[in-house]
Parts: structure tokens; sequence; C-alpha cells
């Protein structure tokens, strides 16, 4: 790799707040640095349920009363507690607003028409979404884009045009806590939520456009949700299927300096550390999917860069090799990095999804 490729980031916060985290105020919000979280999480989620078992039950419960609190203790968590909601509240309010005047299109490019809206997620968080359609000919199909762990839908705008060049309509949704939709930055309670949301969203989309043959696109996290969230129905374009590492200070992604400038001063892009909580979520779901490969039945197209540093390509592999899916295919792009859609290369990474959809359409049934 040529060191001119590595751009590496000073400063990283939490995103569009500019706000500073601090570690363990909350447990489940807290944040670890990535040595920690790479040294740490693996070792604590492996016995963490051994202890649960092996502890007798007085060690995990006291069996003396706790005292009852004083109504002024009372009073300062509630007044902590409502801090807490309205500081994120106006977080999601100021990333929305930022996702809102993202440009989508230019003025010179009349070849698509995009929109932003919300959606309604399973637990009933809005979540932001857009959309990118050709103007004039026939739609040959739709592809969904679940983005990957830390970003956001609106990256994926030059992808959905050249989509649209090829008469691919395009929809795209930001997950609870990241770009324009609601949650605390960077905060995944649970990827279960995600994969619900994904599949809520997958079939609003399918009764919003009948007959029109739906792809999935999922970009690293992104992938292992749409594995978990999929049905029967769609195929799957999945680069990167398993998260590796966490989000590692100028971690190189992409070839590209200027790509790699864009995502890591973009405010809708979280870099602070990962969170424990997401990280032990991110861990949950990779375990679930590498024991559930040989249920994986859809036709997919998996597509990995050889020098990937946050993903392992041999995770792709597996799955290519495991699934028994009748129609699969892998890509190995040898030397390229992480964010594939934003290597030098990125039209032609993209072409290759396109003629693979092509191919999926030209077949007898697209599944």
């Amino acid at each position: 790799m040529e060191a001119a490729a590595v751009v590496r980031v000073e400063e990283l916060t939490s995103g569009a707040s500019g706000r500073i985290i601090p570690v363990f105020r909350n447990l489940r919000q807290s944040i670890f640095s990535y040595e920690t979280f790479r040294k740490s999480l693996v070792l604590i989620y492996s016995f963490f349920f051994w202890i649960l078992i092996v502890l007798p039950r007085r060690h995990r419960f006291s069996s003396t009363a706790s005292p009852p609190s004083s109504p002024k203790t009372q009073s300062s968590s509630v007044r902590r507690r409502k801090f807490s909601i309205r500081r994120d509240e106006e977080d999601t309010m100021r990333r929305r607003a930022l996702a809102e005047a993202i440009e989508m299109v230019t003025e010179d490019d009349r070849r698509c028409k995009w929109t932003t809206s919300l959606f309604f997620g399973a637990k009933r968080n809005a979540l932001f979404c857009r959309s990118w359609f050709p103007v004039s000919g026939e739609l040959k199909g739709i592809l969904i884009i679940i983005h990957g762990l830390n970003e956001h839908s609106g990256r994926y705008s030059h992808f959905a045009k050249q989509l649209n060049s090829c008469n691919f309509g395009v929809y795209a949704m930001d997950w609870i806590g990241h770009g324009g939709s609601d949650g605390l930055h960077g905060y995944v309670p649970s990827l279960d939520h995600v994969v619900a949301d994904t599949a809520a969203f997958l079939e609003k989309v399918r009764v919003d456009n009948p007959g029109v043959p739906c792809f999935l696109f999922g970009h690293s996290t992104g992938g292992a949700v749409v594995l978990k969230a999929v049905a029967p129905i769609f195929s799957m374009v999945v680069p990167r299927f398993q998260f590796k590492g966490a989000n590692k200070r100028g971690i190189p992604v992409s070839r590209d300096p200027a790509a790699l400038l864009a995502k890591y001063s973009d405010p809708l892009v979280y870099t602070g550390p990962i969170r424990v909580r997401t990280g032990h979520e991110i861990l949950r779901i990779t375990s679930y999917l590498t024991r559930n490969f040989q249920s994986i039945t859809v036709p997919f197209f998996v597509l990995h860069g050889t020098a990937d540093r946050v993903t392992d390509p041999l995770a792709s592999q597996d799955l290519y090799n495991e699934a028994p899916s009748k129609f699969k295919d892998i890509k190995l792009y040898e030397g390229f990095l992480h964010d594939l859609l934003f290597e030098p290369e990125r039209e032609e990474i993209a072409q290759d999804i396109i003629d693979w959809m092509e191919k999926r359409l030209n077949a007898n049934g697209y599944f």
C-alpha cells in the first residue's frame, strides 16, 4: 500500500455534536479504545455466560435488600435521565438536518430524481431514508442499500446514480443511531432491532413497488444484517460479510486519499471509539451467522478486497463455500481495501454488481 493512501485522523469525536462521551458513565453507552476492545471484548464475551452459570445465585444477586432511595436521590436521577434524553434528541435533530442538507444530485445531473423520508421501524424509532430513481426508461429492478457500522446512506449517492443510469431504482435506510435516524450517535442497543427495522423496510419497498425485482446490498456489518433479515424473495449482494475490527483511528479503508479524507471528516460518520454494547452486538450476530451459513439458500454475490484490514476475506470465502445456495458468486479484488465502492476502481466494482443483477434477471427467474 502506498503511504499516500493512509490519512490519519488526529481528533475523533462522536460526530455531528462534536462532544466526547465519557468512558463508563453508563455501561450500556460507554466506549472502549480500539486496543482495549480488541484485547478484552472477545475474552469477556467468551466467559460471560459461563460466569453466569457457574456462580451461585447469591453471588449474582445480593440477598440484602438495598435501602430505598431518598426522594432527593430519585429526583436527581430523573433530572439526569431527562437531560440525557433531551441531549440525545437535540443531537438527533442536528444530525437529521445535516442528512437533509446533503446534495444527492447536482443540477447538471438530470438523469435521476431523489427523495428523503422518515420510516418508523419495529420499535417506532424514526429512521432516515433516501431513494433515487431514473427519470425515464423502464425500471429493471430495485437495489436496497444497508450501510455499514458508523456510516450512513448519504455516502452512496454516486453508486445510486450509476445504478439509475442502468435503470435500477435505489432505496437506502440509516440504522438506529446512524445518519439522520433516531438514537445516540454510534450506539446500537441491539442488532436485532436493526434486523427487524431492515425487514420492515424491505417489506414496505415491496408493497410500494409490486412486481419489481428487488436486490439487497449490505456493506460490512450491513451484510450481516442483510443475511439475518433476508427472506427467500430477495437476492443479495454482500461485500465483506464479517465485521472483525473496531473503529480504529485512521484505519485505511480505501486506497483513495480523497475518499479517506471525505469519510473521516464527515460529521455523520461516527468516528469515536466503538461502544461496548455495539461491539457486543457485532460479536453476537457474527457468531450466529457463522453457525448458520448452511441455512442461506437465496442467490448471492459476495465481494471482498484481499487487503481489507477491517474484515476478514476468509469469512466471505467461508460464506461462499458453506452456503447451499444454487446461485452464488464470489469475487476477491486483489490488493483492495474495505470500502470497495470508495476505491479508485469504484465504477468498475459497481459495474460488476450491476452485471450480476442483470445476469440474475436474464436467468429463468431472478431467484
